[in-house]
């Protein structure tokens, strides 16, 4: 097929970049034909931003011109906000193609895409109203919580409308996106994301593993304060990788305690220490929809100890989700396995099990080319 992929990067890159690249790799290699028109928030202003979001996208002509150059089948479509919207869409059918919007988040109704604050889950915003995202000024300040509670609400219909497919990363974002979009809400299909081929480890090693492993945008709502709380208590070496806002009051609560903080790593380099590692930790608070951690981490061979919001559990698999804010069953999880590194080296072997079956790029493909074939 020919195949024209969209995307507006966000200005910290994160695993909808690497969605939108692993499948541009897959498919070319594959034998089909690709082309990727991105367009990045952090080379705009504010004010570009607020006129492509209240516009519903800027210059939509370079998509029709790029679908008639590709002489593309299908555009598929990831995060459109702000500069490409609605009219991205609209003149890629305009221009002959079939679309497919992509759902990673909760960005048609949610001015910050999680659907969380003040520590818990919020669906206060859902439909078209937007305005407790304006009066709570989700997005910071009022000036740019009022653009985004705008121009969600203007948006959301002609997304909808100009989507011949719309698919999600797990059934509980499905679900979740559906109850905010109500009587609105189209058919969604489930594709859920996928490790690359070379990604795949021969065989798990957690038995010899080191630490145990966090990784991700330090950020409240990924819960790595559980994490480090629950190493603490179980006496496990911790291993934090990566950056982000609430970086200082995690170093803060390890104290001087067993656990280190690497910074943001390479892929490469993010490998590495996976490798090393004996158990994955994802404690999110927020309803995550299907962590790129907890695929990669099982894909290596790694077990994993998941929070049982959002598509966490599916993702794992039954029987690893703990309560999110519950640190005490947390770190009486974590003691249990790392005293025993043949229960690390058995799960550890189902986990990479579990990937293979589901989160492999042949299966992955397949179900891509079905959602394709379905908007044509």
């Amino acid at each position: 097929m020919r195949v024209l992929l969209l995307h507006n990067r966000y200005r910290a890159e994160g695993g909808e970049e690497r969605a939108v690249r692993d499948t541009a790799a897959l498919l070319s290699t594959r034998g089909h034909e690709i082309e990727v028109l991105e367009r990045a928030s952090a080379d705009g202003s504010a004010l570009d931003a607020a006129r492509g979001l209240l516009r519903g996208g800027l210059q939509p002509e370079q998509v029709s011109a790029a679908v008639r150059r590709l002489r593309a089948d299908v555009v598929h479509a990831h995060n459109l906000h702000p500069m490409l919207g609605w009219r991205a869409l609209a003149a890629a059918r305009a221009a002959g193609a079939r679309t497919v919007l992509h759902l990673h988040n909760y960005r048609l109704f949610c001015a910050v895409a999680i659907a969380y604050r003040d520590g818990a889950t919020c669906s206060r915003c859902s439909q078209r109203n937007t305005l407790p995202g304006l009066r709570l000024r989700c997005r910071g300040s009022l000036p740019e919580a009022a653009v985004y509670a705008a121009a969600l609400s203007l948006q959301q219909p002609r997304l909808l409308a100009h989507a011949d497919r719309c698919v999600t990363v797990s059934d509980a974002t499905a679900r979740h996106v559906a109850a905010g979009l109500g009587a609105a809400a189209p058919r969604i299909a489930v594709l859920a994301n996928f490790v690359p081929a070379a990604g795949f480890a021969a065989r798990s090693r957690a038995d010899q593993g080191e630490y145990a492993l966090v990784a991700g945008r330090l950020v409240e709502e990924k819960g790595f304060d559980t994490a480090i709380t629950a190493a603490t208590r179980a006496g496990v070496p911790l291993l934090v990788a990566g950056e982000g806002p609430d970086e200082a009051r995690l170093r803060r609560l390890a104290g001087a305690a067993d656990v280190r903080f690497t910074g943001r790593l390479a892929p490469e380099a993010l490998a590495e220490v996976r490798a090393g590692a004996g158990v994955a930790l994802a404690p999110s608070r927020w309803e995550e929809p299907c962590p790129y951690a907890v695929l990669d981490a099982m894909a290596a061979g790694v077990p994993v100890l998941v929070s049982d919001r959002g598509g966490l559990p599916e993702t794992a698999g039954p029987g690893d989700a703990l309560p999110a804010d519950d640190a005490g069953a947390w770190a009486s999880a974590l003691e249990q396995l790392w005293q025993d590194p043949e229960a690390r080296r058995v799960r550890g072997r189902q986990a990479l099990e579990h990937a293979r079956e589901r989160f492999g790029e042949d299966r992955y493909l397949e179900a891509l080319l079905e959602v394709y074939a379905g908007a044509v």
